[in-house]
């Protein structure tokens, strides 16, 4: 394999641990988007099936990650008839510069809500489901016993049904984490997002360290489920931190990582520094097998729920 050589990020002779501000909404908002190079294409489909998932999810009152967070694949997910569901609400607690999800004061908690969730995954007929959340800061729990519900009828309904959650930081409170765990998840997601220098310009109040120690503990619990993680690219980043990120998180006990293109959902958000080429995504997905992982997932449209059980499907038969 040829080398693969690097366009220099924006703020490669940044000072290391140097974290930059995240620019004010006015600034964002004065920052043109930034045209999609050609290799990334976002085909629509809206067929019949992407109607019908839409519809179902609507009907019961139910919220994807999906149209929440603006996903380029919606529609070839809802095409082929799957979905991301997203829990606990549609309102977060936090305020993440990259994430379309609403930024609110949650209404209360829906306890009614895994019942629902259930019964579309009955009507779609899945076999493997995702589910992921808000941040839910305002619940002690960080919205734990939810998921925990959620699976303990989805196995009720069917005991052979897979399930990856993907969760988010719990406010760094572990027993919400064993909560998670001891439901018997067979996938446990949590994402990093960006390198140790951008996380406050990027994700806000979340913190590197916290989520390494979040991923850490799911690595360590038995059973042990699969351990899986991702990150953005193209957000000032350089090459020597997404490898250091990548090292990182291996040593945290990460089995799987995923990496893709960040997208501007609106111009309030963080503008795009750069967009990488299909052969750099190869050449990190290179350098994220030389360190070990089981398996990596990098592309400009990859997204952590994208496919995923196309992810973790030879581990979690190499562990039956």
């Amino acid at each position: 394999m040829n080398k693969v050589f690097f366009t220099q990020s924006v703020g490669e002779h940044s000072a290391h641990g140097v974290q930059p501000k995240a620019p004010t909404v006015a600034e964002r908002m004065a920052t043109p988007h930034a045209r999609l190079p050609r290799w990334i294409k976002i085909t629509p489909k809206s067929g019949e099936n992407y109607r019908r998932v839409k519809e179902i999810l609507k009907t019961n009152g139910l919220h994807s990650v999906c149209q929440e967070a603006s996903c380029p694949n919606i529609r070839e997910c809802y095409e082929e008839g799957t979905a991301t569901f997203m829990i606990l609400g549609h309102r977060c607690t936090r305020g993440c510069n990259f994430c379309d999800v609403i930024k609110a004061q949650p209404l209360g908690l829906d306890t009614e809500e895994p019942a629902r969730l259930a019964r579309v995954v009955a009507e779609l007929k899945l076999k493997q489901v995702v589910i992921t959340s808000v941040t839910r800061d305002d619940l002690p729990d960080g919205g734990a016993s939810i998921f925990a519900r959620t699976i303990e009828l989805l196995r009720w309904q069917d005991n052979e049904v897979k399930v990856e959650f993907l969760i988010p930081d719990m406010g760094g409170n572990m027993d919400s984490v064993r909560i998670v765990l001891q439901s018997g998840v067979d996938v446990i997601a949590h994402n990093v997002e960006t390198v140790q220098r951008l996380h406050k310009r990027v994700r806000g109040a979340a913190k590197l360290d916290r989520s390494l120690a979040v991923l850490r503990s799911c690595s360590e619990f038995r059973p042990r489920p699969v351990v899986k993680t991702g990150f953005m690219v193209g957000l000032g980043e350089t090459t020597d931190e997404l490898v250091e990120l990548m090292h990182q998180v291996y040593a945290a006990g990460v089995d799987i990582v995923t990496i893709g293109q960040y997208l501007r959902p609106s111009l309030a958000h963080l503008p795009v520094e750069r967009f990488y080429r299909p052969d750099e995504f190869g050449e990190l997905a290179r350098i994220g097998r030389a360190i070990g992982f089981a398996h990596v997932e990098a592309g400009p449209l990859v997204r952590s729920s994208y496919k995923a059980f196309h992810q973790s499907k030879g581990i979690l038969e190499a562990t039956c």
